[in-house]
């Protein structure tokens, strides 16, 4: 759970009580920030051992109500580029653009490629890889259909992924959301999570979970 030291100053919320998602949510409400829209953070802590291959979990989800915020998105293809920007992509290019990145360009939030982009963005995956930027196939961020890849990153889909330790942090949407918004945003999440248990994974897999605002502090929920 996040401790932060704008704790010291939320009285009345109780760290050591399991609230509902909805409770929870209204609970930090009179906490938030007057000076801009801060996200509402699920952390889930997962029963898995992410130092094993079998044991990864990562994925895409399309949030039902979108998050709340404006995604730049970057798209690398050479003879789809009228479809990307017609479908929303904020940067597109092929070779060029490639050697922009590789000089340090990074003005985009996500991703995307054609198929046959993917052996030129050898050159920039030390770029992208540690951001978790890269392109990949089982995230559905490199895809033929690039326009319906593009319309998905600009409705609010996000990407989940277990950290080394077993936690999956994800913001499900801005503050200014009604709480029954942001209850089906964060259940759409656990939804997905749950489905994406790894078979090797044993015994009790979701251990618990705590939501928080950008600058708050964390609240357990029911799991």
């Amino acid at each position: 759970m996040k401790t932060t030291k704008k704790f010291k100053n939320m009285t009345g919320l109780d760290r050591e009580k399991t609230y509902s998602l909805a409770e929870a949510i209204e609970a930090l409400r009179p906490f938030v920030s007057k000076k801009f829209d801060e996200t509402l953070e699920l952390a889930v802590k997962l029963g898995i051992d992410v130092t094993k291959n079998d044991q990864q979990v990562r994925g895409m989800l399309n949030l039902p109500n979108g998050t709340g915020k404006t995604v730049r998105v970057l798209v690398f293809t050479k003879d789809k580029q009228k479809e990307a920007k017609d479908a929303g992509a904020d940067i597109v290019g092929d070779a060029e653009l490639i050697d922009k990145v590789a000089n340090g360009f990074m003005e985009f939030d996500r991703v995307l490629a054609t198929p046959d982009m993917m052996p030129q963005l050898a050159k920039i995956a030390k770029v992208l890889g540690p951001k978790g930027l890269m392109p990949n196939p089982k995230l559905g961020t490199v895809a033929a259909d690039i326009a319906g890849a593009v319309k998905s990153a600009k409705a609010g889909q996000i990407e989940y992924r277990a950290e080394k330790s077993g936690i999956v942090h994800a913001g499900v949407g801005k503050m200014s959301f009604a709480t029954d918004k942001l209850v089906e945003n964060a259940n759409a999440l656990i939804d997905a999570l749950k489905k994406a248990k790894p078979s090797s994974s044993k015994g009790q897999y979701i251990l618990g979970m705590s939501v928080s605002t950008t600058q708050g502090a964390g609240l357990r929920v029911s799991i």
